[in-house]
């Protein structure tokens, strides 16, 4: 009898250390998206809205809310429009208001531009909100251009759309929200506070003091059990000189994603460069296209590529994305395609500046889900600041969707729409965007 009960003791200790998450209903992640205005698809795949995110994140304060942002248009007046679909971004620009005045809101931006607009800055700074400003061009030649939340350090949103409101109804965009999770929280709350610390420092720390270093990264990620599956997961940043000990630059997240991918890689970006976009004078930077090649010649990976296009399209991507898409052969087993994606517009809509373009900035392969805030040219990962979400839930069969099969998803809805066209070598520039 005292053998059984010895024995028993022990099954349930080996059950603990063989099951290191017990389940943990509350730790959740949802992708979030936003869907322009009379965009369409006829698929089943939908997700909820960056705007109710947003709104969610908020009721859920009670301490803290913590914003890396680019830069803040979030009413009619910021952008010279009288649009009805501003309402959503007045929304937020209120409530954010009203909490500045009830719990700590601290909003890290890039240093804005002589001529951009500030008025939402200033309302916020008036009920409460502590702000600092990143001049990102005297320390790294670049712009703060990451997008996040942080709330009461337990909660997190990261992706594409920028504090404008144009990014809730006008433009395309993709993100996630982590709820319940505060080791995940503080580990993006040390990329915030680096920001933070940038933002009344006139040099980049060499090297970072310990308080801001990791233990998690492409090597050590952390463990997780994201909506009950177990989850390996890391967040990477850019440029490198933003990176504490222990982080994993952006580029070498993006590189390490691709070299892992068996069977296929799914990228969908706004832009796409082999160069340093914003150099002057002009410099190729061949680090990701270069790997693309490479995994798709010595692993026959399938790649897909969906580019956005539209008004602001450069013309030079063209050729670079053409000279990738002929990395195509069937009987080699090449499989390198890159479609262009077009957000219609009425009259009225085309009205409305910097609106209507797929500003998706992600990644999916048949291990990972990649979600980032950066456009993918060299700038983006040498300069500018930037940041991502690297999840892997392929350890274990599951019954949930992981992630990544709902990013794959969404991808695929996206390349089998009608907004997406094949790009050829006959395609033009005029006749598509």
């Amino acid at each position: 009898m005292t053998q059984h009960l010895f024995l028993n003791d022990l099954k349930h200790i080996f059950d603990f250390i063989i099951d290191p998450f017990p389940l943990c209903p509350r730790l959740r992640i949802v992708l979030v998206e936003s869907i322009p205005e009379g965009l369409e698809f006829n698929s089943s795949t939908t997700h909820p809205s960056i705007f109710q995110a947003w709104i969610n994140l908020m009721a859920e304060a009670r301490s803290s809310v913590d914003i890396a942002s680019f830069y803040w248009t979030l009413t009619n007046k910021d952008t010279h429009t009288e649009e009805p679909t501003a309402d959503q971004g007045e929304t937020i620009l209120k409530t954010l208001a009203e909490l500045s005045g009830k719990l700590s809101v601290r909003i890290a931006v890039n240093t804005p531009q002589m001529r951009q607009p500030q008025d939402d800055l200033r309302l916020l700074n008036d009920s409460g909100a502590d702000i600092r400003t990143v001049n990102m061009r005297a320390l790294t030649s670049g712009v703060l251009h990451t997008k996040f939340w942080v709330v009461d350090k337990k909660h997190i949103y990261i992706g594409s759309a920028n504090m404008d409101w144009r990014s809730l109804t006008q433009v395309k965009e993709l993100g996630a929200v982590v709820y319940n999770c505060s080791c995940l929280a503080a580990d993006l709350g040390k990329i915030f506070e680096a920001y933070w610390f940038l933002g009344e420092s006139q040099s980049v720390p060499s090297p970072w003091p310990s308080s801001f270093a990791t233990l998690y990264n492409k090597d050590t990620p952390l463990q997780l059990p994201l909506n009950n599956t177990p989850s390996s997961v890391y967040l990477s940043s850019s440029p490198p000189s933003f990176c504490a000990a222990g982080r994993t630059p952006d580029l070498q997240s993006v590189l390490s994603v691709m070299e892992d991918a068996q069977s296929f890689i799914y990228i969908a970006v706004m832009n796409y460069l082999p160069t340093m976009e914003f150099s002057h004078p002009k410099r190729y930077w061949a680090d990701i296209d270069t790997q693309l090649r490479r995994v798709g010649y010595e692993k026959r990976v399938k790649v897909r590529l969906l580019i956005s296009c539209w008004a602001s399209t450069q013309p030079v991507m063209f050729p670079f994305l053409k000279s990738l898409a002929s990395v195509y052969d069937a009987k080699s087993k090449l499989d390198i395609q890159v479609r262009l994606f077009v957000v219609p517009a009425s009259p009225k809509q085309k009205e409305i500046p910097f609106a209507r373009v797929n500003h998706n900035k992600y990644m999916v392969t048949d291990k990972v889900a990649y979600i980032g805030t950066s456009n993918w040219s060299g700038d983006y990962f040498v300069n500018t600041a930037g940041s991502a979400l690297v999840v892997n839930q392929t350890a274990s069969q599951t019954s949930e969707p992981t992630v990544q099969s709902q990013l794959k998803d969404v991808f695929e809805r996206d390349w089998n729409s009608d907004y997406s066209t094949p790009l050829t070598q006959h395609s033009n520039l005029k006749d598509l965007c």
